[in-house]
């Protein structure tokens, strides 16, 4: 499911890429369709002059909230069910109507039902990838728009590397950088994982670490429902013995040192270190960042109504992070792949499992979501996208 607003699609997701929003999914998150970045930066001559320019909806998305379902839910099973076909194909749900005439989804989803006004449901979308047909393969295309044999033999659980493709929230932020000092990345509740392995596909690769996300991994069961009240930013507050005029006097000196080393600046200029360091500093002089992440300031009712659960609050704090100028959240579902209980890897009791663990979960998660950055004026600046790695086959 895309949120997507705007003039039969031609809404973009930044004025200065001069792009539909359609075609930013397909630099991530939907990668798979064949358009890679330097075709979206190819095409700005082009959109410049489109008659579409400059009409409602035109550049209004400022920021991203990638809602990512790892394990490949049954779309048959949630938003896209099959009636008039063989019992082999319909799903075990019933089907219920939605605010739109003539779309349906199934019963798990009674609150995005009421709600699929706000957003675009995209169920033509496929892709082939190269190599393995398995989980880690299509994590990699669809979070950086590259098949993994560009980087791997086999596509199966190599870690992350310098030499991967970087994932699409990093393209974003390296082109457009934040407004103002904030993480311009997040990543939450979770790094991407697969299996054992952490962070393949879900790292700036050869962009350098500047551009890597600010991972969330708060401790606890990955279900437990306070676990996002745990949640540790010690690393966006001065310590007390230093205070902001200090903090300043100590990166002006490193900066005159450095100025004085030419040979040593030369020799790290690669890595992008000065942007790092400059976002490091101004993010925990300013203390935006770190208020940003206490969710106990919101009220108890939207607490409630997101879900008191890990994914229904990394949804809450995806919002929060957005309006305090965050560019590109990530929310990663709390279970990996083929895990138990409430992953959406259903390899046995799909009707029990989705019905009554992860599917209240999201419906009710993402449609709060919808709702509140409604209510709040965000929605038209805020592209929501909910997807899979992949869907299933009846």
């Amino acid at each position: 499911m895309f949120r997507i607003k705007g003039p039969k699609g031609r809404d973009l997701c930044d004025s200065h890429l001069g792009s539909t929003r359609r075609d930013f999914l397909r630099v991530g998150g939907a990668g798979m369709m064949g358009m890679t970045l330097n075709n979206i930066l190819a095409a700005q001559d082009q959109s410049a002059g489109s008659p579409h320019a400059g009409k409602d909806g035109w550049g209004k998305a400022k920021s991203v909230i990638l809602i990512y379902l790892q394990g490949g839910p049954s779309h048959l099973d949630l938003w896209d069910p099959k009636e008039n076909v063989p019992d082999k194909i319909r799903s075990s749900f019933k089907t219920i109507p939605t605010q739109i005439p003539g779309i349906h989804f199934t019963e798990i989803l009674p609150k995005l039902a009421k709600v699929n006004d706000k957003f675009t449901t995209i169920r033509s979308m496929s892709y082939t990838p190269n190599g393995l047909f398995n989980h880690t393969a299509a994590i990699y295309q669809i979070m950086t728009g590259y098949t993994t044999d560009k980087v791997s033999p086999s596509g199966q659980l190599e870690p992350p590397s310098p030499k991967d493709f970087p994932n699409f929230g990093s393209n974003i932020i390296r082109i457009k950088p934040t407004d103002e000092p904030m993480l311009p990345f997040v990543m939450l509740p979770r790094p991407l994982q697969e299996s054992n392995v952490v962070g393949k596909g879900g790292t700036a690769g050869f962009l350098g670490k500047a551009y890597d996300p600010y991972y969330l991994y708060p401790p606890g069961d990955d279900m437990k429902m306070d676990k996002m009240d745990g949640l540790n930013v010690e690393d966006l507050q001065l310590r007390p013995e230093v205070f902001s005029t200090r903090l300043r006097r100590r990166a002006k000196l490193r900066k005159t040192i450095e100025d004085q080393m030419p040979a040593l600046d030369k020799a790290v200029e690669k890595f992008n270190l000065d942007n790092y360091y400059d976002q490091a500093l101004n993010l925990i002089v300013s203390g935006k960042a770190r208020e940003a992440f206490d969710l106990e300031m919101e009220s108890e009712d939207l607490r409630d109504r997101y879900g008191r659960n890990t994914f229904g609050q990394s949804c809450l704090l995806a919002r929060r992070l957005v309006e305090a100028g965050t560019r590109v959240v990530e929310v990663v579902w709390p279970k990996v792949a083929n895990s138990d209980n409430h992953s959406w890897d259903h390899h046995k009791d799909l009707s029990k499992r989705m019905k009554n663990q992860s599917g209240p979960m999201l419906d009710g998660g993402l449609a709060t979501l919808f709702d509140d950055l409604d209510e709040r004026g965000m929605l038209d600046e805020t592209l929501v996208v909910a997807i899979g790695e992949f869907g299933r086959a009846p």
